[in-house]
């Protein structure tokens, strides 16, 4: 091998500090974004998601159908898929949003199907008596829901709709699609510029475990205090 090769080779594999350093800002830039579409996704998907499971107890079946098969529609549907209908075809019919404004509706609502099935579960896990006590105190409704079932419910829940939220970072990346700037897009547009993906790319992925691992550790924490 000539010494050429040989050097070029070396730089190919060496870290170039100065590389990352010139990334940071737009690093920066790319979790500010990340960061936003995460807490306003997880706020329309747990808000819609709790509408949906309530939805599903409907006492009539015109309103269980319907939204049954909504959910199971979306959550069938690959999120990716929805983004590009979202971005792509809406404007057609004379709606459209910004490409992180669509992001954040997307990720929400595809993931308000996962977080209402959870909602339902903690729902179903209210003792029966609960239902009955309600009924003989001859409490509407909308009372029974709010001041007997869903406080019961959703303690039950939250550490699996903390999972969720998880779950939303790592398919945040699919944003990137419809031109996004969050971290991966980022990074994509810095090492197209620069050719040096290795330093771009790790950082990101870095970010994303220094993001998700002491979230999962504040779940698991969560956890144990409303189990106990």
């Amino acid at each position: 091998m000539s010494t050429y090769s040989t050097t070029a080779a070396a730089q190919a594999d060496s870290w170039d500090w100065q590389a990352v350093v010139d990334f940071l800002p737009h690093f920066w830039e790319g979790v500010l974004v990340t960061l936003q579409v995460l807490a306003l996704g997880s706020l329309i998907s747990f808000s819609l998601g709790l509408v949906w499971a309530v939805a599903l107890r409907a006492p009539t079946r015109f309103v269980r159908w319907p939204v049954g098969m909504l959910t199971e529609f979306i959550r069938n549907t690959p999120l990716l898929v929805q983004l590009f209908f979202l971005f792509f075809v809406l404007p057609e019919w004379g709606v459209q949003f910004s490409s992180l404004t669509t992001g954040i509706i997307a990720i929400g609502v595809h993931y308000s199907t996962y977080t209402a099935q959870v909602y339902r579960a903690g729902i179903d896990a209210v003792p029966v008596g609960q239902w009955e006590a309600a009924r003989a105190l001859s409490l509407s409704y909308r009372r029974t829901w709010t001041a007997v079932i869903l406080p019961q419910a959703v303690r039950r829940v939250v550490p699996a709709l903390g999972n969720y939220v998880i779950a939303m970072l790592k398919d945040t990346p699919l944003l990137a699609g419809i031109g996004v700037l969050e971290l991966l897009q980022q990074a994509r547009l810095e090492a197209s510029d620069t050719f040096q993906y290795t330093e771009a790319l790790t950082v990101v992925g870095i970010a994303f475990i220094l993001i998700a691992y002491p979230s999962s550790l504040l779940i698991r924490s969560l956890e144990r205090r409303l189990v106990h």
